[in-house]
């Protein structure tokens, strides 16, 4: 059975040649022009993955992303967002309302069939107990003046809370559980994510500026090992 791509993007020309790759690559395609749209055919057709232009007339991608993802129908389906803006705020917003990826324009045709290719893979590779394993652990991680409790997806600092999205929890959570230890990308992806996830290993830098942002004085032990990854200070 194909696969389902709904491309939101209210730029004819993008849409046109988006669509043209999509359907050369054997995907069922259908487009719409604008936010308020992207919701209606969205909740009717139910994509298997949607294609979101963040700078929309009316109704944003950002407001659309957490519309969608709000709504019980759509709450699971695979969102890439399409932006002109490089600035690491926008990403991580994008990303902590429940982008599943991001394509930065201008973006070269095959470039973003990979990127869909691999979203669309991820979704029937990974089981769903790798999403939610956290919740099952009891075992709190002191260290530092930080308390991390897994099961209640909690995080203070000297007993203030720390708000986080599910993924910066993700991430946090897996370099402090393994003080000391250097890891990659790649590896940071596979550890919170599990294997194949569809993300670029870019997105890891971007989750990691905004829970130095929010750890406050507590971010400095979230350390860059150049050429390498991260690690959490011993």
């Amino acid at each position: 059975m194909k696969k389902s791509v709904l491309i939101v993007e209210d730029e004819e020309d993008i849409r046109e040649l988006v669509s043209y790759h999509l359907l050369k690559e054997g995907y069922q395609v259908s487009s719409v022009a604008s936010g308020e749209e992207a919701i209606k055919v969205a909740e009717q057709q139910m994509p298997d993955l949607i294609l979101l232009d963040v700078m929309l007339p009316g109704m944003d991608g950002m407001t659309v992303c957490q519309r969608l993802r709000a709504a019980p129908k759509t709450a699971d389906v695979a969102i890439v967002m399409l932006t002109a803006k490089s600035e690491e705020a926008d990403i991580i917003r994008g990303l902590n309302l429940g982008a599943t990826d991001y394509v930065t324009k201008p973006f070269s045709p095959r470039v973003l069939l990979a990127r869909v290719r691999a979203v669309l893979r991820r979704q029937t590779t990974v089981a769903p107990e790798q999403e939610t394993d956290l919740e099952d652990r009891d075992e709190v991680i002191e260290i530092h003046d930080l308390v991390i409790h897994p099961g209640r997806h909690e995080v203070r600092i000297k007993d203030s809370p720390v708000t986080l999205s599910s993924t910066e929890f993700r991430v946090l959570y897996f370099l402090a559980a393994r003080p000391g230890w250097v890891f990659s990308r790649q590896q940071i992806l596979d550890g919170v994510h599990g294997d194949n996830y569809a993300i670029t290993d870019r997105a890891v830098d971007v989750q990691i500026v905004g829970l130095r942002k929010k750890l406050g004085d507590s971010g400095k032990f979230i350390e860059t090992v150049r050429g390498v990854g991260y690690r959490f200070k011993e």
